[in-house]
């Protein structure tokens, strides 16, 4: 189900030599911004180095929630699960939305208290999020004895398909107009007198006032060739997707050990909630102290390792010549292996935790690259320095839920027009001026 190098090229659209806006990157967010783009009229070009959604946007879990943002988020997020409900109509195509509500369900007393302090964001912003006893979770799971002490749940929190949700969205964006290559990377930005004026792709140039940076995990990659400093780092998660269950929940769910969503298939999209993997590379160590106040909220949670990908990512960082191949075209698509023992982990947690789904047959599984910022918060901000460049970046996981409303967004600040939002929060100059580095939540 998920993307790969094998995956058949689907977009090739001849190279432009001028558009309004081009957009590096044909994720969730990438493919969002240019649909919102394509509905203003603007000429648009998506240059994707691999494949449409081909990354963390066909990888991830699914969930489309409110529940637990930061509440700097959750404005955008309010208008994207709007965007979410009208989608499907709007373009034509089944996106696989539904609204089957969010669990965060608590083993103990610590962990109900933490769902309980939530609840004044949910008032602050309007949510209707509702704190469940232990009796009243098992009911809504449909389990006759209570194994939870309790839960946070927003009804209105809903899941698509990522695997089918954003090439659905990018065949409504060509209906448009809007020009997408695949594989076809962007080596550097053009750039004349201080400002963009195009990208330079394996292809070619194209010329351009507004360039949109929404290259997911290669962000800082690309920026810090133009010494555009942007912290970035990588975490490993692995999934698993398996065959029918009926009658159980409809929602998504987590624990602090397992986390469990339904599918339109009628299977469930499981992981283990506490088990990620970072590579250490050399960033690890460059953007370190900008990481420490996250790594004391999350290190129980990640394994830390050191193989090839170190010495392959030192390489990365050397210059590279523009007219030649760059590293986006050395590695087209990020395709991590999921842990061997990974089949193993999710029956015993299934098993402890979820019963109904103890004995399900895993069809699939699959791992994803998740970039983080320090602050698990996105950048979505123009550069001081560079007039015309916007960057994307550091969705940190929650990417796919709030991607339509940050494509919006983007597609009226690339036009100039007004978005609507307080987007101070997400300026990539806080991690530059001074400002508290302070994580909001991390799941």
């Amino acid at each position: 189900m998920v993307v790969t190098n094998k995956t058949p090229v689907t977009y090739r659209d001849k190279l432009p030599d001028e558009v309004d806006v081009v957009v590096i990157g044909a994720g969730i967010i990438g493919i969002s911004i240019a649909y919102f783009l394509g509905r203003q009229g603007k000429s648009v070009l998506v240059c994707e180095k691999g494949r449409v959604a081909g990354e963390q946007s066909c990888r991830n879990w699914g969930w489309v929630r409110q529940q637990g943002r930061d509440s700097s988020e959750l404005p955008i997020m309010k208008e994207s699960l709007q965007i979410w409900k009208r989608l499907s109509s709007e373009i034509g195509e089944d996106l696989g939305f539904h609204q089957g509500g969010c669990l965060y369900l608590a083993d103990n007393d610590h962990q109900q208290h933490e769902n309980e302090s939530w609840l004044s964001v949910a008032r602050e912003h309007e949510l209707d999020t509702q704190l469940l006893t232990a009796n009243e979770t098992a009911r809504l799971l449909g389990q006759e004895q209570a194994r939870w002490k309790g839960a946070l749940y927003t009804p209105s929190d809903g899941r698509a398909e990522p695997f089918i949700a954003v090439p659905k969205l990018a065949r409504a964006a060509k209906k448009l107009g809007v020009r997408i290559i695949e594989n076809c990377a962007v080596r550097a930005l053009d750039i004349s007198a201080g400002k963009i004026s195009g990208v330079i792709t394996e292809q070619g140039r194209v010329r351009a006032r507004q360039v949109v940076s929404a290259a997911g995990a290669w962000s800082s990659l690309l920026a810090g060739y133009h010494n555009i400093v942007l912290p970035q780092l990588r975490v490993k998660n692995c999934v698993a997707r398996t065959s029918r269950v009926d009658g159980f929940f409809s929602g998504n769910a987590v624990s602090d050990k397992i986390a469990f969503r339904r599918r339109q298939d009628g299977g469930y999209t499981v992981a283990l909630a506490d088990h990620m993997t970072h590579h250490i590379v050399p960033d690890s160590f460059r953007y370190l102290p900008k990481f420490i106040p996250l790594m004391k909220k999350s290190l129980k949670d990640i394994s830390l390792r050191i193989d090839e990908s170190f010495f392959s990512d030192y390489g990365r960082r050397k210059s590279w010549n523009e007219e030649k191949i760059s590293p986006f075209e050395r590695n087209r698509i990020l395709d991590p292996k999921p842990d061997p023992e990974l089949h193993r982990k999710l029956r015993q947690r299934l098993s402890d935790y979820v019963p109904a789904l103890a004995k399900v047959t895993f069809l699939e599984s699959w791992a994803g690259m998740i970039e983080t910022s320090p602050d698990v918060l996105p950048i979505i901000s123009k550069v001081d320095n560079l007039l015309g460049l916007i960057i994307v970046a550091g969705l940190s996981g929650h990417g796919f839920g709030i991607g339509p409303g940050i494509g919006r967004v983007v597609a009226d600040m690339a036009a100039d027009r007004p978005t609507g939002h307080d987007l101070t929060r997400f300026r990539l100059s806080r991690f530059h001026d001074g400002s508290p580095i302070i994580p909001g939540p991390s799941l």
